[in-house]
């Protein structure tokens, strides 16, 4: 018999429900042997590390492709020389075309039509490779020395503007990060030019409270958009998610939100929100060198959050309103990039 949306709905939550329960009384190290999805989801391979690539991390989509960052080993400061490796692949998982790009790749974005942003080096000496798609042509710019010490994590583009992390910050005796965590980013005469959006000690609103506390993000990581065109920052050692709105902007505001699973506090890498397309989920397990495919037989409903934590091993629906973590597939080695790709026209 077909359930109606609303009963639909109402099983997911009662099997997500049952599922927090039964994690909240293991360790994530009892699921950790094997990889598991529960129902409606359901996990698959889409891609494997291969010819000598390892470990992939950062994921984007361009028009009918997924664009995929293997990390390789190298050292993040970049300071072994070595190259990380960019595969292209079909929305099945087949390979297209590769590129190589010096450094520890930890971001990756398309901006505009055919250009590809690959960030290198989070710890410090960071690098910009911009690579035409169309082309192939590769061009890479160095940053002016970094004010906080270390290097640059994230991009995400909002209302045609690229945004990055400021990651690897120094911290004063104190132990707090006084310098620009999120800055917004252009390219000028073959330059790169920064300008601060936040800074790691700034006032924000507590989501679930609604108490004004003042931050202090000692690791700022990845960056998303949710549906509200909301920059979502991830501190990711602080266990905290930072919502921007109209960022770089007089009307900007700032939300903060703790995030916890029944286990207890969790870091987490990448959030994405499930599109109003029918779509499935790709997820990198750097550690597990392999990209996961999750579907869902009853679909992603959206706008809902989906966070990987790299340290639990787990992919979950994130509550937006209280921060918890529900997992809906657990068993990484250490889950980081998160997307949802759609299906061109």
């Amino acid at each position: 018999m077909d359930l109606s949306a609303s009963c639909r709905s109402r099983k997911l939550l009662a099997s997500v429900a049952a599922f927090a329960l039964t994690m909240s009384m293991l360790s994530y190290a009892d699921v950790a042997a094997a990889q598991v999805a529960m129902p409606p989801y359901k996990l698959s391979v889409f891609a494997t590390g291969a010819n000598g690539n390892s470990q992939p991390d950062s994921m984007v989509q361009w028009r009918d492709s997924i664009i995929v960052a293997f990390q390789n080993g190298v050292a993040k400061d970049g300071t072994d020389g070595k190259s990380s490796t960019i595969v292209q692949y079909s929305l099945s998982g087949v390979v297209r075309r590769s590129f190589s790009v010096v450094g520890h790749n930890d971001g990756l974005r398309v901006v505009g039509e055919n250009e590809l942003w690959c960030l290198q080096n989070e710890d410090a000496n960071p690098n910009l490779v911009v690579i035409n798609l169309a082309s192939g042509r590769q061009v890479r710019l160095t940053f002016p020395p970094p004010p906080h010490g270390g290097g640059y994590d994230d991009l995400v583009v909002l209302n045609d503007q690229v945004f990055i992390t400021a990651s690897n910050p120094k911290l004063d005796a104190n132990g707090v990060n006084e310098f620009p965590v999120l800055l917004r980013i252009t390219l000028q005469n073959g330059q790169i030019h920064l300008d601060t959006v936040l800074k790691g000690n700034a006032q924000a609103t507590d989501i679930p409270t609604g108490n004004t506390v003042t931050l202090n993000l000692t690791d700022p990581d990845s960056l998303s958009v949710d549906q509200r065109g909301n920059i979502v920052l991830d501190s990711q050692a602080d266990a905290e998610l930072v919502f921007v709105s109209y960022p770089f902007t007089d009307d900007q505001t700032v939300g903060a939100l703790n995030i916890t699973t029944a286990a207890g506090p969790t870091t987490l890498d990448d959030t994405a929100f499930a599109p109003n397309q029918a779509s499935f989920m790709l997820v990198s397990d750097v550690s597990g060198n392999t990209v996961y495919r999750i579907d869902s037989t009853v679909g992603f409903e959206p706008g809902t959050a989906y966070s990987a934590s790299d340290t639990a091993g787990i992919v979950g629906v994130l509550n937006l309103d209280t921060g918890v973590v529900t997992p809906i597939a657990t068993g990484f080695g250490s889950a980081r990039g998160v997307i949802f790709p759609v299906t061109q026209d």
